[in-house]
Parts: structure tokens; sequence; C-alpha cells
């Protein structure tokens, strides 16, 4: 009888299965003799090993990934065939969309379930999420625990790591939605050719029952639905699509929409989010909602954590942490910004990039940060194994000449947080962007508090006295 799947050699446990896989960093093959010798009786791999233990089965498979995938759907009765799965895809607004289509459905009296960057919802219950597209045997259990709760839907992230490595093989998806399409991940992908293709093969791969909803304003939009076999649909801002909102009016503290008609009020700001919302809109249709009770919904969907979340100080300034780690994104909230603001305020801008991550992307963020900025403060993210400096310095070499008198480089993060609220004066907008809801700053491997919301609430308290 087999006890579980188990693809770290270090939790493994009597009559476990160990499945070697070749990983980015590490190799599972280098570990079969310690799977062994802590109870595994079943080994799953690419290459045999040249001495075989006795009393060990051993299964030779041309993809580990793949069979780990299939493995992890069968020993738990594939649960993503008896619950709807809706997986979305992009490299902007996955949370945000899975996130709000959770709280749309729960709201409109569903038991949901949730996997996501920032959070995993197993109905109420709450656990910790690791990755952006978790590892299949945790996706499998978390599905699984979710038939088990009674859960009616399940939303789920799906990110181009997770596509690659296979962690979602095996799962039967409902539905299929694309958001859009930047310049993220290549030092993984290496080429945004190759990042497109893998996020299309999420769409080749979905059966002829599901949809497959896409952006269509968005020039991959379009490449997505080539091959697919599911219900091809769309929506837009600015194209003729299935499902069309059109803006009507920008404040700070919300955005009106008109969608087939009907105009609807949202607390969410900002050109990007109204993509995220007709998507939302969208697939709530496409899953047999009634459009007036999801429209009256929409207009009480409170703004994920980490994304677009403002705090105003006591004197008039306003403060917005957003997660945005990309050019794109970036590039976004700071445009929403400008477009919202009247011209007379500052807009200052506190900024890092990520260690141990793409650095092409580096200049590229600090260009766009001082093209669109009053004033940027360049500061740490999350450095991990990284020289903070070293990133702080690949981020300056994208900054032009003519913007360089708009810079000033702080690595303490809590500083740079502190110097941007002593700047800001009344009516001025403070953006901190990069972490968003990551509550931790890492730096050589080590996780300490720190919370941009948290900072700069404090910030603003201080100064206030």
């Amino acid at each position: 009888m087999v006890h579980q799947l188990v693809f770290d050699s270090r939790k493994i446990e009597s009559n476990d299965v160990f499945i070697a896989q070749k990983g980015v960093a590490v190799d599972g093959h280098l570990f079969i003799d310690k799977a062994i010798s802590l109870g595994a009786t079943t080994i799953v791999c690419e290459t045999l090993p040249e001495v075989k233990k006795e009393g060990v089965t051993f299964v030779q498979v041309e993809d580990a990934n793949l069979a780990l995938a299939i493995m992890a759907a069968n020993f738990y009765d594939n649960p993503s065939h008896k619950i709807p799965l809706i997986g979305i895809t992009g490299t902007n607004g996955k949370t945000t969309i899975a996130s709000l289509l959770y709280q749309l459905f729960k709201k409109a009296g569903y038991k949901v379930g949730l996997l996501s960057t920032v959070i995993i919802k197993v109905d109420e219950t709450d656990f910790k999420a690791t990755h952006t597209t978790p590892d299949s045997v945790s996706i499998n259990k978390y599905l699984n625990a979710m038939i088990d709760a009674g859960v009616d839907y399940c939303f789920m992230e799906v990110s181009s790591h997770g596509i690659h490595q296979k962690r979602i093989a095996g799962l039967s998806f409902a539905g299929g939605i694309f958001t859009n399409l930047s310049h993220d991940h290549l030092d993984y992908h290496k080429t945004l050719a190759e990042y497109r293709d893998v996020k299309k093969q999420f769409f080749d791969t979905l059966p002829t029952g599901a949809f497959a909803l896409t952006n269509i304003d968005d020039k991959n939009g379009s490449f997505m639905l080539q091959n697919t076999k599911a219900r091809k649909k769309t929506y837009a801002l600015k194209t003729v699509a299935d499902y069309k909102s059109k803006i009507i009016e920008k404040q700070l503290s919300g955005t009106l929409i008109n969608v087939a008609g009907t105009e609807v009020w949202t607390k969410l700001i900002g050109v990007f989010n109204m993509y995220n919302l007709t998507a939302i809109i969208a697939t709530a249709e496409l899953l047999s909602l009634d459009r007036l009770e999801v429209l009256t919904i929409v207009s009480q969907l409170e703004s994920v954590s980490g994304r677009f979340e403002y705090v105003v100080s006591n004197d008039g300034v306003t403060a917005i942490v957003d997660y945005a780690h990309t050019p794109d994104a970036l590039k976004n909230v700071l445009e929403t910004i400008n477009d919202i603001r009247t011209g007379n305020e500052n807009v200052l801008t506190v900024v890092g990039c990520g260690g141990d991550r793409d650095k092409l992307k580096r200049p590229k963020m600090a260009h766009i940060a001082t093209q669109l900025s009053t004033q940027v403060i360049f500061t740490s993210d999350n450095p991990r194994t990284e020289n903070p400096e070293t990133i702080l310095e690949e981020m300056e070499s994208g900054v032009l000449p003519e913007n360089e008198q708009k810079t000033v480089t702080i690595s303490n993060r809590k500083q740079a947080i502190k110097t941007a609220c002593k700047l800001a004066k009344t009516g001025d907008i403070i953006l901190i962007a990069g972490k968003g809801h990551e509550n931790y700053q890492e730096i050589n491997g080590v996780r300490t508090h720190f919370d941009d919301l948290e900072e700069v609430r404090n910030c603003f308290n201080q100064l206030k006295k």
C-alpha cells in the first residue's frame, strides 16, 4: 500500500513512492539512496541506478515531472474532474483575477477554492502559498480537500514555470483565462517567444467542454486561441469583443465603467484593473451566473492585498503600495496615477528590483520610474542572495542623463520610504513599488518582517507629531 508520493527525499517515510526529478538547481537522482534508507519502497526515475536495492521497485519514465503530475492526480482520485477548475495565466493580473473571482463567487453564495501567489483557500480555511503554481502533489491534495469541503468552484493562478515544469499536467480545467504578456521571467525562459509559447501550451490542452477567454486587446491574445479545442471567448476595452467594458470616469477612490449598457461603480482603479474586472465579469457569466447579480457584486469588490492599496496622511499625502515588479506593471501603475492626478502634485516613486531574478528588467524599470515620476528613490526590494548594491547599480544604468537629477539611491528600504514621506507635500502621491503583499525582506537568505504599507503608515504617524 502506497503511503504518499514524495519528490523531496528529506520528507520520505515508510512505504512512500519517491519521484526523482531533474530540477533547475538539484537532480533528485542523487538522493535515491537516501530515499530508500528512509523507507521508500518504490522509486520513479528517468535514469535507473547501476545498483538496484532488493525489495525496492524501480520504475523508469521518460519525464519524471509529467509522471509525478499524472500520479498525483490518480493518487487523489482526479479531483479536478469533480469541480469546475478555472486557470488564469499571463504576466500581470493573475492574482487579482483569481482573488476577485474568489470574492465574487463567495458573495454570490458559493463555496469557493483559491490557489494563488498570496494564499491558498479551501472555502474558509487558509493555507500558506509558497509558489504562484504549487507542485502537482499539493495542487491535487488541496483540490481533494476542496471536494471534501463541498467547494463549488476553484480559481487557480497558472504560472509559466508551472506549465513548463508540467505541474498542471493531469488536471482537467473547465476554463482558462489569458490576461496579457510582457517582459518577465526571461531569466528562466530566455526569450519572450519561448515564454509566450509556454503560456499557449495551457490553452492547447484545454478540453472541448471548457472555455478559453482571452484579452483580445493584447497582441498575443488571439495567438493563445489558435489551437485550442475549448470555446473561444474574448474580452477587451478597445476592440470588438464578446465581453467589452468602457471607462466613463476615473478617480483615486474608484472607477465608473459601462458594461454592456449598464453603468457600474467599482472601488478598483487603473486601466489594467478594468481589464481584470472585465475578465471577472466574463468568467462569471461563462459559469452561468446572472449578469445583474454579478454587476451588483462587482461594485462591492475590494482591492487585493498589495495591489494599489493606498493610505492618506493627515496633511493630504497619498501613499500607494503596489506589487509592480515588472516594467509593464510599473508603467501601468504610474500611468494610472498620472491619469488621475490633476497635474500640480508631485509623484514620488520608491522602487527596487528583486535579487536572483531576471536582471534585464532592472534598467527598464528604473527608466520607466524616472520617466513617469517627479522624484525617484531607488532602494532594495528582496535582494535574496545577490549584493543589493549591484542590483541598484544595474537599475541606475537605465536612467537617461536628463532624468539623473530626479534620482536618489537609498539602499535601506525603511529609510527610503521615510525619505519619501519627508519630501512629500500636501497633495503629493508616493508610490511604493515592488514587494506588495510580501511582508518580509530577504537579504542573504535571511527573512525579516517588513511590510511596505505598515512602514508608510508608521512614517505618516511619526510626521504628524
